[in-house]
């Protein structure tokens, strides 16, 4: 029924000129056709689609055949295979380009998550022969075709491990480089088009500006493509050096990328140092946030300075500090976010740029650029409530790292904007630590430093020396900051002697003994005399062996308890009661060493403690 319909249709449209098919003869081939095919008589299909008087009907209405073409291809199984390939390939080479990519672009866009990677793989070669037969008009096609591609690979799992990209079991390494065979012609036409002194290039050029602008809009689409492709996937995936994967289909993508970015006639040290270089004015179609998405450049940032990928085209002029400056606005984008990818790369990237910087070299100065501490807040987030044990650990590493390649004074005044704006003792804590060894380094013999000694020391130090909350502060949520304090104020009274007083610790200690250490000594009571009286009635809830367990109001770090079992509450509080000791032991030797050195020094004799 179905052929005799088909074969109706083409023979009464035999004669009539393309302009004369109806909207009704244009519905019985495609659904008569599309039936035929999937019942099966595909032989007799492709005898109507390769008569030679038939042709002017296959170049008008046969791109409606290419649902049920496509469906036979890509199960592979079917007997009539042969017949479908030939009746598509046909196809291809008959029908108007532009019907063709419509239809090929409707079936890479279906809907079916499983077949994904094969569509691609099927599909990206006809693509690309109907592209090219649009001649020098096809820019805004090959862009909307790119656009559906990458749209359908970031659909597809990215490889985690190393043997998921060996073997590939997600198809996105051979889709990847699917895909760069796919747009080398145009990448191709592209670099002719670039080289004026070419005799090639010069024979197909003519002098109007109608070609130029053809050939300007094409280099952008491919830029859009470049751009959006470090985007995703590759801001993505885990580019794995040579060491660990010799043969990386996933690096070899990205430097497939990077060189065509280079054949359109963009710098790559240009669009890493962006941020800091005078923007120009680009002739071409977008704008500059759009030509140049700051996420894109993010990541080409980071294969070139972690990776090292085409750092052969980077001039050695550009100095490691020059380098971290324009990074830190890559940084901050990537530790920005939230994805655990985002944040691998962001620290890579700030590790990789610190590295290369001599310790004790970036000046103040810097700290006044908005990023250089945008990024240290992002870096705190990263430390404290990322869910990833190892990028939290990497974190604290390449926060130590940017703190040591500070200059005396730069330390000194990120300190000051660690304490301000941190709000997590934990952070807090670790930088007091690092004042104190700033304050050892300086009080060494021959290292003299103005910025952790006397005059400049003491602002620090009264920032140091405070609770947030005076003598309400919940100890066991800022017990980091509080004991790294102690600490602190216990080396100072070892270390500095009262007819000295470098640091100026022993006129600033009235004060500290008012804000710090009274406010402290009246928390510490408060805070046990709280936690025994619930430990009191806990013991005694269990000593009743109530049926239902006791609900208490305690908080262990700025969180309330759960509910659990007698045992475990009475263990909680038992270590509450414990740290308040601890705190209080050291205290009490800070007070001790205050008396006894007041006394030494008073009485004229040497100090006999140590440091």
């Amino acid at each position: 029924m179905a052929l005799e319909q088909l074969s109706d249709v083409v023979q009464r449209c035999e004669a009539l000129p393309d302009d004369s098919y109806t909207s009704d003869d244009h519905d019985v081939f495609t659904i008569a056709g599309r039936t035929c095919i999937e019942e099966g008589n595909s032989p007799q299909v492709l005898s109507i689609v390769l008569d030679d008087k038939n042709q002017n009907i296959v170049r008008s209405m046969g791109w409606n055949l290419l649902p049920p073409l496509i469906r036979v291809l890509l199960k592979k199984e079917d007997k009539h295979l042969p017949q479908c390939l030939a009746i598509f390939n046909h196809l291809l080479e008959t029908c108007r380009p532009k019907e063709l990519l419509i239809g090929l672009l409707e079936q890479l866009e279906h809907d079916d998550p499983d077949g994904i990677a094969e569509r691609l793989r099927l599909l990206l070669n006809p693509l690309q022969k109907v592209l090219l037969r649009l001649g020098s008009r096809k820019a805004s096609s090959l862009g909307m075709t790119l656009s559906s591609v990458l749209d359908q690979l970031a659909k597809l799992p990215i490889p985690n491990t190393k043997e998921q990209e060996e073997h590939d079991v997600f198809s996105l390494c051979r889709c990847c480089t699917d895909l760069i065979q796919f747009v080398r012609p145009f990448v191709q036409e592209t670099r002719l088009n670039q080289s004026g002194d070419d005799q090639l290039e010069n024979s197909h050029r003519t002098a109007s500006g109608q070609d130029e602008g053809a050939e300007e809009e094409l280099r952008t689409e491919l830029l859009k493509f470049c751009m959006k492709t470090l985007s995703q996937p590759l801001l993505d995936v885990q580019i794995r050096d040579p060491e660990t994967l010799p043969l990386s289909p996933l690096r070899s993508f990205a430097s497939e990328i990077l060189d065509i970015l280079a054949a359109v006639g963009e710098s790559l040290p240009c669009l890493v140092f962006h941020p800091l270089l005078k923007k120009k004015e680009v002739p071409g179609f977008l704008e500059e946030e759009v030509r140049y998405p700051k996420n894109s450049l993010a990541s080409l940032a980071h294969l070139v300075f972690v990776h090292h990928l085409s750092a052969d085209t980077f001039p050695s002029v550009f100095s490691p500090v020059f380098c971290l400056r324009s990074n830190m606005e890559h940084i901050s984008i990537l530790l920005s976010r939230t994805e655990d990818s985002r944040i691998q790369k962001g620290l890579e990237l700030y590790e990789k740029s610190l590295v290369r910087v001599e310790d004790g070299s970036l000046p103040a100065d810097l700290l006044e650029i908005k990023t250089f501490l945008t990024v240290p807040q992002n870096l705190v987030k990263v430390m404290t409530i990322c869910p990833k044990h190892d990028l939290r650990t990497k974190g604290l590493k390449v926060f130590q790292l940017s703190i040591d390649k500070f200059n005396a004074e730069a330390k000194y005044r990120f300190f000051q904007y660690i304490l301000r704006t941190s709000n997590h003792s934990g952070v807090e804590g670790y930088t007091i630590k690092n004042i104190k060894n700033q304050v050892d380094a300086a009080l060494q013999p021959g290292n003299s430093n103005i910025w952790f000694e006397g005059v400049h020391l003491l602002p620090l130090l009264r920032k140091v020396f405070s609770l947030p909350d005076g003598p309400e502060t919940d100890l066991l949520q800022y017990l980091d900051r509080v004991m790294e304090s102690l600490n602190l104020l216990r080396y100072l009274v070892i270390r500095d002697k009262v007819t000295e007083n470098q640091t100026g610790i022993w006129t600033e200690l009235y004060k500290i003994e008012d804000t710090f250490m009274k406010p402290l000594r009246v928390g510490l009571n408060m805070s046990r005399a709280h936690y025994e009286r619930e430990l009191q009635d806990t013991m005694e809830s269990k000593r009743k062996k109530t049926k239902e367990e006791s609900v208490l109001s305690v908080s262990v770090g700025g969180e309330r308890l759960p509910k659990m079992t007698s045992e475990s509450q009475i263990q909680a509080l038992h270590s509450a009661l414990h740290t308040f000791d601890m705190i209080e032991s050291v205290l009490v030797r800070i007070e001790e060493l205050i008396e006894v050195k007041d006394g030494l020094e008073s009485a004229g004799e040497p100090h006999p403690l140590r440091a």
